[in-house]
């Protein structure tokens, strides 16, 4: 048998916003195309047209491109084996619909609705099978001259995959090892609907694999109970020299609890479960999506990538695209489900900004500075994200606990940076810094200071590091903690050289004048 190029394919549906789990399921097809030189396929799986939402086929395209997930064929990219959007094959799944009813491996069933359910009333754990199906309305139980007639009346019908019971069915999983499942569990699934003429995913599914090439099959989980179906139906079509190879990706976990994750968690705990915001068209609501939340899409990649799958060695954690390609195996992916940690996720979304030059965080934090009213200098701006990226936030978790974490988005400069942009206009005497470092002889000791500044013509960080140090200690004093007082208006900031360099001499001075008016002399006792 000839060695086949290799070719996978990420078919999602357009039935809403892509999940997080979708992307990792395409990261992972994406990085065995490119480490085995193969192609990866963009394809709609479209044929449940009760479910189409707009817009939702075009979201899923952006997602990719913001991600940088690339495709080499299909819906919006071109290829030798279109079209490539389910809906556009019906009179392709037509042919494989009659072949399989002329082998006798499907036949047609004019069961209504309400016959399904009242037989799932009368039979406990009701599946149209082997064991029923000689119960129900069909082309098994109907003489020929019937069936014919209610087709050319126009009844509604469906065509059901005839499953031979007491057969083993062997998947074998490039994760999961050999599954196997006897048929006799199987129930006849539904291929074909007559009411829109449109193939079922089980149907449409492997005739675009066979005909598309498809070597590998990469998935979610979810899928591998459908995958003894899959099996069989690639012996019907005698395909079997052609199928893919399965393999089935572990579930994405709930951070907490038991469960695959879902948008509730995200909700809940505050992190998105979509790369972009989505905007329900019928329901109106908005969703929020981790481009606009402020994450790196490199970081969203990385992240993804070791959430089931661990290359094995003692390299870092922060890998780039090529290095993943280079190490990804399906061998090494996880056969459990891999718990959400969207701390972990902020982590690495810190760990991307700070690799990138302090300029690129300039425009996202221009327009969070806009937003609040202020307007600078990129080169203002990029000075503040060079003092303070390093810094710690506090906030408070969804239980109401008080935490600190590094800046992991840029819209977390602002708490941080206000004070830059902003002179302070109160103070509160109450807090434990200001009742530390500010006493009854703080303000005469401050204005000794501002003196001193006043008179310095070299404002540079530098320029101050050499008038001031030498003062203090030739004076005994300390003077540090109750400048940033006056400066920042509490405990948080850069060195305070650099702040006071970077407000300037006269901004400097009048933030000192203010505290001192302000807060003047206070109890020590208090």
């Amino acid at each position: 048998m000839r060695e086949r190029k290799v070719r996978v394919r990420f078919a999602p549906s357009p039935t809403g916003p892509l999940h997080i789990g979708g992307v990792r399921t395409a990261l992972y097809n994406y990085l065995f195309a490119r480490q085995h030189g193969g192609d990866l396929i963009f394809r709609i799986e479209d044929t449940d047209s009760t479910r189409f939402v707009p817009g939702a086929e075009e979201y899923i395209i952006e997602s990719f491109q913001w991600l940088g997930i690339q495709f080499d064929e299909g819906v919006g990219f071109g290829g030798n084996y279109g079209p490539y959007r389910q809906s556009e094959r019906k009179e392709i799944y037509k042919k494989y619909v009659a072949q399989l009813l002329d082998a006798g491996k499907a036949y047609y069933a004019f069961d209504t609705p309400e016959e399904l359910e009242a037989k799932r009333r009368e039979i406990e754990n009701f599946q149209y099978d082997a064991t029923t199906r000689h119960l129900m309305r069909n082309s098994l139980t109907l003489p020929p001259d019937e069936v014919q007639r209610l087709i050319a009346q126009g009844a509604q019908y469906v065509v059901r995959f005839l499953v031979e019971p007491g057969h083993e069915v062997l998947v074998d999983d490039l994760i999961r090892g050999e599954v196997r499942i006897n048929s006799s569990i199987l129930d006849d699934k539904v291929l074909y609907k007559s009411a829109d003429q449109l193939p079922t995913y089980h149907l449409a599914n492997i005739v675009d694999d066979h005909l598309m090439e498809v070597t590998h099959v990469i998935r979610g989980e979810e899928w591998l109970p459908s995958s003894p179906l899959h099996v069989l139906l690639y012996e019907a079509f005698g395909w079997q020299d052609t199928m893919p190879r399965f393999a089935h990706l572990p579930l994405l976990l709930k951070p907490v609890g038991n469960g695959k994750l879902s948008k509730r968690d995200g909700d809940r705990l505050g992190f998105p479960v979509f790369p972009l915001e989505w905007h329900d068209p019928k329901s109106g609501e908005t969703s929020s999506g981790y481009r606009e939340k402020g994450y790196l899409p490199q970081a969203v990649v990385n992240f993804l990538a070791l959430l089931g799958w661990n290359p094995g060695n003692d390299q870092s954690e922060l890998l780039s695209m090529d290095e993943m390609v280079q190490l990804f195996s399906l061998e090494k992916c996880s056969r459990n489900g891999a718990r959400f940690d969207y701390v972990k996720a902020a982590w690495f979304n810190h760990q991307y900004l700070l690799r990138q030059p302090d300029e690129a965080w300039v425009p996202e934090f221009d327009k969070l500075l806009r937003q609040n009213g202020i307007e600078s200098t990129p080169e203002r701006e990029a000075e503040v994200v060079r003092m303070m990226k390093l810094k710690v936030i506090e906030y408070t978790d969804n239980e109401g606990n008080r935490k600190k974490r590094n800046v992991s988005f840029i819209s977390d400069l602002w708490p941080l940076t206000r004070f830059f942009f902003v002179a302070p206009d109160s103070f509160d005497r109450d807090d434990k810094f200001v009742r530390k470092n500010w006493k009854d002889d703080t303000a005469a000791e401050m204005q000794k200071l501002a003196a001193l500044l006043a008179t310095q013509d070299d404002f540079t960080a530098d320029g101050l590091r050499a008038l001031v140090d030498p003062w203090a200690e030739a004076n005994g004093l300390r003077p540090w903690n109750a400048w940033r007082i006056c400066l920042v208006g509490a405990g948080q900031g850069p060195d305070m050289y650099e702040l006071a360099a970077f407000l300037g001499k006269e901004e400097t001075l009048a933030r000192m004048q203010y505290a001192v008016e302000t807060l003047g002399q206070v109890d020590s006792n208090n």
